[in-house]
């Protein structure tokens, strides 16, 4: 089992933020699927990064950017749904969520415009 982290300070403050709009009643119809949706996903994340549903795989692209390795998820199985992405760490039982974007439409240059959140003073 891993202990999720959010980046920051992007990731940190868009689950944050959805939190509260779903808790306070105040969320969209959007917004309170991607919450199910991102929340469904760090859970399995959290149990089996591997696991089947969530198709994951490493972003060679992202990884070299980056200088460590990126890895993507699935947030609905068989859709053209967001992705999440993440990297292990800071520490052995940790997983850092430092990004969530749409499915790319051009595959050409799908992750060229992709920015994540940094590890940074991770916030859980």
């Amino acid at each position: 089992m891993f202990i999720i982290h959010m980046g920051v300070p992007e990731m940190a403050e868009y689950w944050n933020g959805l939190c509260a709009k779903v808790n306070s009643g105040t969320a969209n119809k959007d917004e309170i699927m991607i919450h199910k949706l991102l929340g469904k996903a760090l859970y399995l994340i959290s149990e089996n990064p591997r696991h089947a549903g969530l198709e994951s795989h490493e972003i060679t692209s992202l990884s070299r950017r980056y200088g460590m390795k990126v890895w993507q998820s699935y947030l609905q199985n068989k859709t053209p749904a967001g992705r999440v992405f993440w990297v292990y760490g800071p520490q052995q039982v940790d997983i850092t969520i430092i990004g969530l974007e749409p499915h790319p439409n051009d595959k050409s240059n799908a992750y060229d415009k992709i920015t994540l959140s940094s590890m940074g003073d991770i916030i859980s």
